[in-house]
């Protein structure tokens, strides 16, 4: 039986990778803090043009922030 993934999306991971904290992308997206660690332990998913939001943000594709092996 496969591993089930249980994340939704990869913005922590991507945050890692630009190398841009959760403050930082909370201030940019006048979000609370809270909020963006909801995003980023996938305990919420971010409404779409928030998700596109974060992507401008971070210079990257929407798509990248999607974890799309999913089940």
């Amino acid at each position: 039986m496969p591993k089930q993934n249980n994340h939704m999306n990869r913005i922590q991971e991507i945050l890692e990778e630009k190398g841009v904290s959760k403050a930082e992308l909370a201030r940019l997206l006048h979000k609370s803090k809270g909020t963006i660690t909801l995003y980023t332990s996938n305990q919420v998913q971010p409404p779409i043009p928030v998700l596109f939001e974060i992507a401008k943000i971070l210079n990257t594709d929407p798509r990248k922030l999607l974890d799309i092996t999913h089940q």
